[in-house]
């Protein structure tokens, strides 16, 4: 049977920033390399995560579209809202570091 009509599997979690370690100066070595490196690991799973988070959203839509048909301005408002909500946002809700600078931030 199809999977259309059960009631979505999401989890609604809210994740802490992870621990980030700079760059000694601007073109310099970090000043632990291993930890810089971690954190720009982890700073690309963040934003995988946040695009793959758009990505369900946005088939969620589709399929309520799809299944709603000429009544999908009522019945899919709260999924197209949140899809809104998610793809509005700078960097589409990734989770970033704490800065030491907050100015500088990088904007993947």
């Amino acid at each position: 049977m199809t999977d259309m009509y059960d009631a979505p599997k999401t989890a609604e979690v809210s994740l802490p920033a992870y621990p980030h370690s700079e760059r000694g100066s601007e073109r310099g070595r970090a000043q632990d390399p291993v930890a810089f490196l971690l954190s720009a690991e982890q700073r690309a799973r963040e934003r995988q995560v946040a695009y793959e988070t758009v990505r369900l959203l946005r088939k969620d839509v589709i399929d309520c579209y799809r299944k709603e048909g000429v009544n999908h301005y009522d019945n899919c408002k709260e999924v197209t809202e949140k899809y809104y909500k998610v793809a509005v946002k700078n960097d589409v809700g990734q989770v970033h570091p704490d800065w030491a600078d907050k100015a500088k931030h990088d904007g993947f």
